[in-house]
């Protein structure tokens, strides 16, 4: 039997996208055996998961260093067939480097690729290329027919029943938060969105337990006629990364940054609207589902995009790539989606 080994250590959305291969690896090799490893937080995303043996769990907060001499047992242990480091940091490329694997597959700008058995060269970025085209590059360096397939996830059974009690009338979902501030559309923007929103169902806030306050503030600068009847709740905090997708997987709409809830979108195939600020789509992280459309200012600006990851404040200070968005364009994918 043939055993895989995926890394991806790095944030919740990238650790979605990088499901694609799993997909691809198991649509080849239907048989073999396909772990992960992934820090500590993120493991949740494959509870259930169809696919996954082993999820390898790297716990970089308490004795960093410790683990990772765990972890690293761990891989060795199993002795894969082919590791496939999606990273290109030097902790996961020694890993890839000591796993006793047959393949040691990972990106030429990882410091460690020169004892890699499959160099592969990353393209920062390419116009048209998906950051999973770049991922799967990796996978057809040691099998050149594997299909390309979207991120992928399986929210579990008692993920779709802890949100089957707000699926009872048709509703959308906005997920305000990000973790830099210049891929936030901005907070009165927001407000201003769901003012003006014509939309009889609900609307659900979601995000992790530190997106709650934001999503109370939304709610509580916007107008009395519009947050009448509790039409606006607040979910951030309340769902796991799965209930979220799951809620997400049954929306008219979700409208969200630049960020990890857009990735679930795709990994679902909802329909998503993505609102990017400071990036662009061009840098490779756009939405993948069927039915998404892409919100930028339409102003030329000179300093959009400002960088590939966003910012902790806008370095112009007028943030203009997200005051400029106008609210048409957010009303106009929800009105073609009512008329289907």
């Amino acid at each position: 039997m043939q055993k895989f080994c995926v890394i991806q250590t790095a944030f919740i959305g990238d650790v979605v996208l990088s499901t694609s291969l799993i997909a691809s690896l198991h649509l080849q090799y239907p048989s073999a055996q396909i772990d992960i490893v992934v820090r500590k937080g993120n493991e949740s995303l494959f509870t259930g998961h169809p696919y996954i043996h082993n999820v390898i769990i790297w716990d970089k907060k308490q004795d960093k260093y410790l683990n990772w001499l765990t972890v690293l047992k761990q891989i060795r242990s199993q002795q894969y067939h082919s590791v496939i480091n999606v990273q290109r940091f030097a902790a996961t490329g020694l890993w890839t480097a000591f796993s006793k694997a047959t393949h040691k597959i990972g990106f030429d700008k990882n410091p460690f690729s020169f004892l890699f058995t499959h160099k592969i060269k990353h393209e920062a970025m390419q116009e048209g290329l998906h950051e999973i085209h770049k991922n799967h590059a990796l996978i057809q360096a040691i099998n050149p027919a594997l299909v390309l397939c979207n991120p992928q996830l399986y929210p579990t059974q008692n993920d779709c029943e802890k949100v089957k009690e707000f699926q009872s009338q048709p509703y959308i979902c906005i997920a305000p938060a990000s973790v830099w501030f210049t891929k936030r559309f901005p907070f009165d923007q927001w407000v201003k969105f769901l003012n003006g929103l014509n939309f009889e169902g609900k609307v659900y806030i979601i995000g992790g337990p530190g997106d709650k306050e934001l999503g109370d503030q939304i709610i509580n600068s916007m107008a009395t006629q519009a947050s009448i009847n509790g039409r606006v709740v607040n979910l951030a905090g309340q769902l796991s990364f799965l209930s979220s997708a799951a809620l997400q997987s049954g929306a008219l709409l979700s409208y969200v940054n630049d960020s990890a809830p857009m990735h679930f979108a795709s990994a679902v195939n909802a329909p998503v609207v993505a609102i990017f600020c400071s990036t662009i789509p061009a840098f490779g992280f756009g939405p993948l589902s069927d039915k998404s459309f892409i919100v930028e200012t339409q102003q030329q600006l000179s300093c959009k995009p400002c960088g590939i990851h966003g910012r902790k404040v806008c370095p112009m200070n007028h943030f203009n790539c997200g005051n400029t968005i106008q609210m048409q364009q957010l009303y106009a994918p929800l009105v073609q989606m009512k008329q289907h």
